[in-house]
């Protein structure tokens, strides 16, 4: 019996970065919710089914270069919160040879998404609504969801939806729409301040009708010691 320092990876093992992205955008009624990119597979394995973007990694690429590159490729995006996620590497996640696939997500703002290429190979879908996608995207994606919701709770990823700068109004409107439920925006606005995390901006929305709301933007580097408590949600079943 070999070793375990003398077995080789099987030939037929491949490496994969796939990337799941996550935008704000308006649904049918109008309500922020949270969207993301589909591209359409156009070669067997499962042709014809949507999937997340992403591509083989070649071997000498960077794992995050290239997940950045395959976003470009299939949609146009350049996201500037790209994170990687978590590997996925079942054995018969994917037909025709083992596939160990490296997942990223990415954060966007609505008006780069709205940029972002689209046709009839890329389409954008809400999040919590997936048609039955191509090998475990649908858990791939359950899982990118899980992480933002929970991770949301105390970390300063929020503003990755906004622009450099936002009223109280907008950053709550962001909370809202990941976490699926309203917030009190008294609490709200006490809790966010009192994070350490905001500061004023010395400006106020231009264009709004009567009191203009203020303008704030993030500062981690005030972050206090005491951190909001999270809201616990049960982690998806692998």
């Amino acid at each position: 019996m070999p070793q375990a320092d003398e077995v080789q990876n099987d030939a037929s093992t491949r490496l994969a970065v796939s990337t799941v992205i996550f935008a704000l955008r308006p649904d049918h009624t109008g309500r922020p919710v949270l969207w993301t990119p589909l591209v359409r597979r156009t070669r067997e394995p499962q042709l014809g089914l949507w999937a997340l973007p992403g591509g083989w990694l070649p071997p000498n690429e960077e794992l995050e270069a290239a997940a950045a590159r395959t976003l470009r490729l299939t949609t146009d995006l350049a996201p500037k919160y790209l994170e990687q996620l978590y590997t996925f590497g079942e054995v018969d996640r994917s037909p025709g040879g083992r596939v160990v696939s490296v997942v990223y997500w990415a954060l966007v703002q609505s008006d780069e998404a709205a940029r972002a290429a689209v046709g009839p190979n890329v389409r954008w879908v809400p999040a919590d609504t997936l048609p039955g996608l191509a090998f475990d995207h649908n858990r791939i994606v359950d899982y990118a969801l899980w992480r933002l919701r929970t991770k949301v709770e105390y970390a300063e990823i929020a503003h990755a939806f906004l622009g450099e700068t936002f009223t109280l109004a907008e950053l709550r409107e962001v909370y809202e729409a990941v976490l699926q439920r309203p917030l009190d925006p008294a609490n709200f606005r006490r809790t966010l301040l009192a994070s350490g995390t905001l500061r004023e901006t010395g400006e106020r929305l231009a264009g709004a009708p009567h009191r203009p709301p203020k303008l704030y933007r993030y500062d981690s580097s005030a972050r206090t010691a005491e951190a909001r408590e999270p809201f616990t949600r049960e982690r998806p079943a692998s």
